[in-house]
């Protein structure tokens, strides 16, 4: 039999906060063993209750702030410890901003080994009403008689009982009782699991999940709720490639980069950063930063549906955008010819195949210039290959910290660039989630 585990203490316990982990949660030492607690900032004394013990370390939540930090603030939602789409409300947005700077250089400094020439300062937005992307959890709880809409609680696969949601465009976060009475109403409440929103700078679409068709009178309650409140709705009975609008329901979802006269055309399920107004001051920076001319040529890897490439066509000789799936190379193409942009091609190749035996077509190219946008994995695979092209700039946009870090090492101590410029991005506020960009220059 294995060892009994301890029972929980019921008595709160005396801590003192030191820092603030990777994922917002206040760190003390209680007998010499790391606890990180939630709802607790740096500077703090709380009293917390443990929540869970581990070999490592310990987890809790504040029961009682004793000396709150200059940085406390009154969290704006009532939802706020209970639902887990946010961990900072507690924590006034320019602090947050400062903790993730300080979160970014740390991690370069501690994985890397590296430091910024110089320091960019923090791309920030409106900390409220930004979500244009969100999958909400729906379910139906027989225990209470109601259907629930929202995100997960925090730690936890149950639905968290939202009133509204600040973080959400108001659309959409105002609307959450009404959409869940929406799906209490239908014949297959039981069989709707989530909800996907998207919009760009028009329309919003709502994404249900139906694990079984709705009836005929499911169908008109759907759309008499869209045309209420100007909400298109779709149906996704299976996999992405299954979602479909109601009758009467279509629309061309896009977002515009007015900087350099460009619309994206996107679908529902398609990948689009959820700050639309953050992700207008990332692509200004990244063009900025890159700074291409007339005859530069310009490598975008990961490149999507054209987000960073068809602006940086507007300034560069030509570009050539690479990504992972046909579709998302279609529609990068559609976008190419919507803005009638015919200097940027794509195409399709698998950037995580072994360096060794990756023999797509853009490795055969000379390019004097490059952008990385990869997702959470990073970009290891591709970096030798990147460099063997000739770039002598490269901006690494980057949704993690731990690969950016992981990845500046080789650059700089492998491949013989320089980490010129770095920053701190908020995309998400009100979260601990943290994306960066990184600029590595070498001579030509």
């Amino acid at each position: 039999m294995g060892k009994k585990r301890k029972p929980l203490p019921t008595e709160p316990v005396l801590g003192d906060i030191e820092s603030l982990s990777h994922d917002g949660r206040g760190v003390a030492h209680v007998d010499g063993k790391a606890v990180f607690v939630h709802g607790a900032l740096p500077g703090e004394r709380v009293r917390f209750r443990y929540t869970r013990r581990a070999r490592r370390h310990d987890e809790g939540v504040v029961a009682e702030v004793l000396t709150p930090s200059a940085e406390r603030v009154d969290p704006r939602c009532a939802h706020f410890g209970v639902c887990g789409g946010c961990a900072l409300q507690h924590m006034a947005p320019a602090a947050q901003v400062h903790m993730k700077a300080r979160v970014l250089e740390e991690t370069l400094a501690r994985i890397g080994k590296v430091k910024p020439g110089r320091w960019l300062p923090p791309l920030t937005d409106a900390p409220w009403g930004y979500r244009r992307k969100a999958r909400l959890g729906v379910r139906w709880v027989a225990k209470k008689g109601r259907v629930l809409v929202g995100f997960r609680e925090r730690g936890s696969s149950f639905v968290a009982d939202l009133v509204h949601c600040d973080v959400l465009r108001p659309e959409v976060g105002e609307r959450l009782p009404a959409l869940a009475a929406l799906v209490e109403s239908l014949s297959i409440r039981e069989r709707v699991p989530q909800i996907e929103v998207a919009q760009g700078d028009g329309p919003t679409v709502l994404v249900f999940r139906v694990l079984d068709p709705p009836s005929p009178a499911d169908v008109e309650k759907l759309l008499a709720f869209a045309a209420d409140t100007g909400l298109h709705v779709y149906l996704q009975t299976g996999g992405i490639e299954t979602i479909a609008p109601l009758p009467g329901q279509a629309v061309q979802l896009s977002y515009r980069l007015p900087a350099y006269a460009v619309e994206l055309l996107f679908e529902p399920a398609d990948f689009t950063q959820v700050n639309l107004a953050l992700n207008r001051r990332m692509v200004d920076q990244a063009v900025t930063l890159l700074d291409p001319q007339p005859d530069d040529r310009v490598l975008d890897l990961f490149c999507g549906l054209g987000n960073f490439t068809l602006p940086l066509a507007r300034r560069a000789g030509r570009v050539l955008g690479v990504e992972g799936t046909a579709e998302l190379v279609s529609r990068a193409r559609r976008n190419a010819e919507h803005n009638g942009i015919d200097n940027a091609d794509f195409q399709c190749a698998d950037l995580y195949a072994e360096p060794a035996a990756a023999t797509a077509p853009w490795q055969s190219g000379r390019f004097d210039l490059a952008l990385l946008d990869p997702p959470r994995s990073g970009a290891w695979e591709v970096l030798d290959a990147l460099a063997a092209t000739g770039v002598h700039r490269l901006l690494y946009v980057s949704c993690y910290p731990g690969t950016l870090a992981r990845d500046a090492a080789h650059l700089v101590h492998g491949l013989g660039f320089s980490l010129t410029a770095a920053g701190a991005m908020d995309m998400f506020p009100q979260t601990a989630h943290l994306e960066a960009m990184a600029l590595f220059e070498r001579s030509a």
